[in-house]
């Protein structure tokens, strides 16, 4: 029989925000928005008392300050924000060695086989979660379960400074249960769609059937359906490689003209060249993204046959894509990415498999 894994995901609550409450008490239990207080700002991240005034990531700070007018804007701080990453990172390699970092505040740990020899994966959980707050003051969230795509999903059930367990006899009635707009991958546009031809939960999604899917929504189908029945084979991989590397501007002011857009498509560039040249990095894939004054954002991509990473190509392919169609608006954001790298031969892995019968202490 397969090994069952025992995977956790930890998530800081509301990292960059709570870093500020933490070292300025005076803003503690106030809201806090991380990023520019400018009329072209924006937030970077909210605090949960911000929140509750709808207050979100990516939205304009003139927004969020109309939402709640007694917002806290606080600077950036990533040279603190990454001291405290480490320190976190820290905790989780003393549990195992299997950490799979996303970013500075959330990771996959494969707790299967731990460094501490404790069988339940909710007991480290709750652990890791006890550590953090004695070693830095900061609160996380924990999902638990046998594969990445449950615990995620179980990691955001009872924020803040809370966890959820999701065992192998209870994944068939989360998944059924759960509203396909809490499944990773299905955005807004996405589930309106669903919910036109009557798919409101995990159960609906696996009526409709994987042939259905696939016919309705192409490849993703397959990994909706997969999904409804809680089935996700992607290891924690601890040399993880990003999936792509960008580079983007906000500009002082809007531009409407492409010329003067090529002026910065050239600065952008030159950045995220020498970004991949640092990786040792190359892709296919050059995607220029787009945000107009009215905040609409457009993307247009190209594959070519060999992999980039040179600033003049990057420059020339960016060019093409600019002049691909006209300019809707004015623009205040551009952004260039490069992704679909070389890589290494896949190894077979059954590390997720589950059988939902099994009795395991979780």
């Amino acid at each position: 029989m397969a090994i069952t894994r025992k995977i956790i995901h930890i998530d800081m609550d509301a990292f960059y925000a709570s870093v500020e409450q933490l070292d300025n008490p005076s803003i503690r239990n106030k809201p806090v928005a991380v990023g520019s207080s400018d009329l072209r700002g924006v937030v970077a991240a909210a605090s949960y008392e911000a929140r509750g005034f709808g207050v979100r990531s990516a939205m304009s700070s003139k927004f969020a300050k109309e939402l709640c007018p007694e917002l806290i804007f606080a600077k950036p701080r990533f040279g603190r924000y990454k001291e405290l990453s480490k320190i976190i990172s820290e905790i989780f390699f003393s549990y195992t060695d299997l950490v799979e970092t996303l970013s500075l505040d959330e990771a996959y740990l494969d707790v299967t086989n731990n460094k501490r020899g404790i069988i339940s994966a909710s007991k480290i959980a709750r652990l890791i979660r006890e550590d953090i707050y004695a070693k830095t003051g900061l609160t996380s969230s924990a999902g638990i379960s046998v594969n990445k795509l449950i615990a995620k999903i179980a990691s955001d059930y009872n924020k803040p400074n809370g966890q959820k367990t999701v065992p192998p006899e209870e994944i068939t009635k989360f998944m059924e249960n759960l509203d396909i707009r809490k499944y990773h991958g299905i955005g807004k546009a996405t589930a309106q769609k669903m919910y036109q031809i009557g798919i409101f939960k995990g159960i609906d999604l696996k009526k409709k059937g994987e042939d259905f899917l696939i016919r309705r929504f192409g490849k993703s189908g397959s990994y909706y359906f997969n999904s409804a029945k809680g089935i996700n084979l992607s290891p924690v991989s601890p040399n993880r490689i990003a999936k792509s590397v960008g580079s983007e501007q906000t500009f002082s002011k809007n531009i409407s003209s492409e010329f003067f857009l090529l002026e910065k498509i050239n600065i952008i560039s030159d950045k995220l060249s020498s970004r991949l040249k640092k990786l040792g990095i190359s892709g296919k894939t050059i995607t220029l993204k787009i945000k107009y004054s009215d905040f609409v954002t457009q993307t247009r991509s190209v594959t070519k046959k060999i992999y980039v990473c040179d600033k003049s190509l990057i420059s020339k392919y960016c060019e093409k894509l600019l002049y691909k169609e006209k300019l809707r608006d004015s623009v205040r954001l551009i952004g260039i990415t490069v992704s679909n790298f070389k890589q290494a031969k896949n190894k077979k892995n059954n590390n997720n498999s589950i059988n939902v019968q099994l009795k395991i202490d979780f």
